[in-house]
């Protein structure tokens, strides 16, 4: 089973840059939203832990955090095994509008095994590495853990809306079901809407979470996967969201550091594959999987509230996924990406950026079925 725990982590991973300066930020800021004719300039960066995957931020804004491991000597060997990511993107150093993808975590159900029915193992307490807890619904792990981790500070917490996401439940059963035909796993996908004061201030925030149950192999085991976070001060998250659909669909990952933490994996788990075509095949599924996976969590998360296009790459041909909510999207050769609607808008003149390598990218054409 650890087999299996340890590559599904990197599922998240493909729906998740070097810093220009210590802090992660950048002086070059774009154009407020709600302006009239903004222009929305992105930069492509590197996660700075271990140069995991790319990702576009806006100019001007932070990011915090990367891949970490766990100390199984520490912390026990279970959620050791995988890499974890906790990862913000941030307007302003306080977060007051951000992104954050947050950790896949295990836990231990202790009445599934004989030493936890003796009460060996109360809620709270370790075991292997896991927090012994019971098993949790997807907006019950975004009440008890999801707010608390990511806001100890939060007061008059409302949840508001509650969604559950049945399609995307599905779609990690057929594709654990793809790779692991004898496994027991179970899905359970929600997404809630959250109000709460923080430091004087009034946000509102979308939280998304998959749950995953091990089943009658795992023996008690469960965990999160897929969760992440988007948050505005109160009455301004849905003029962010088509910036979040950009940052969101904009991950590539690095596959030297993919085929790595497989190798990594093998090793920590104590796995043996049969040959290194194994681990090339796991890394050219999940890049298949990317867009596909990217499209339906994106559908279900801004609940159709934006649209997105392909387009392709003037300099590398690759097919991107972008926001539509622009007339215009440009790229230069570092992959920094801006939207605008402005007809009369060329980077490649505009001063504050000093580039000339700017070319707009055009729709993917589609063809007839």
């Amino acid at each position: 089973m650890k087999k299996i725990g340890g590559f599904l982590i990197l599922f998240i991973l493909v729906t998740c840059g070097s810093n220009d300066n210590e802090n992660g930020s950048f002086t070059n800021e774009n154009t407020s939203v709600g302006d009239e004719d903004p222009v929305f300039n992105f930069m492509r960066i590197s996660e700075p832990k271990e140069n995991a995957f790319s990702i576009l931020i806006p100019k001007g804004w932070k990011y915090d955090g990367g891949i970490f491991r766990v100390n199984p000597i520490e912390k026990g060997p279970s959620n050791a095994i995988a890499a974890k990511l906790d990862f913000t993107i941030k307007k302003d150093s306080e977060g007051s509008v951000m992104i954050r993808w947050l950790p896949d975590v295990l836990y231990f159900d202790a009445r599934y095994s004989p030493a936890g029915q003796m009460g060996m193992f109360p809620q709270g307490s370790n075991y292997q590495g896991m927090t012994v807890w019971n098993f949790l619904s997807p907006f019950e792990f975004i009440s008890q853990f999801v707010i608390p981790y990511a806001h100890p500070n939060a007061a008059n917490i409302s949840i508001l809306n509650k969604k559950n996401l049945p399609d995307i439940a599905r779609n990690y059963t057929q594709r654990v079901k793809a790779l692991v035909p004898y496994g027991t796993f179970s899905y359970e996908a929600g997404i809630a809407d959250v109000n709460y004061s923080e430091n004087g201030k009034v946000y509102e925030e979308r939280i998304l979470t998959v749950i995953e149950n091990w089943g009658q192999l795992g023996a008690g085991m469960w965990g999160n996967k897929e969760t992440f976070l988007i948050r505005a001060p109160k009455g301004q998250l849905k003029e962010y969201e088509p910036l979040f659909s950009i940052i969101q669909n904009s991950v590539k990952v690095n596959m030297q550091w993919l085929q790595g933490e497989l190798r990594g994996q093998v090793e920590r788990g104590e796995i043996v594959l049969e040959t290194q075509k194994e681990v090339q095949r796991i890394g050219r599924e999940i890049t298949e999987h990317r867009q596909k996976t990217n499209s339906e969590i994106h559908n279900d998360m801004f609940l159709t509230l934006t649209d997105q296009e392909e387009y392709v790459n003037p300099y590398t041909n690759e097919v991107e996924i972008g926001s539509n909510q622009w007339h215009y999207r440009w790229i230069n050769e570092s992959g920094d990406v801006i939207y605008t609607n402005s007809e009369e808008y060329d980077p490649n003149i505009d001063i504050k950026l000093n580039r000339s390598d700017f070319k707009k990218t055009p729709v993917r054409k589609r063809f007839p079925q």
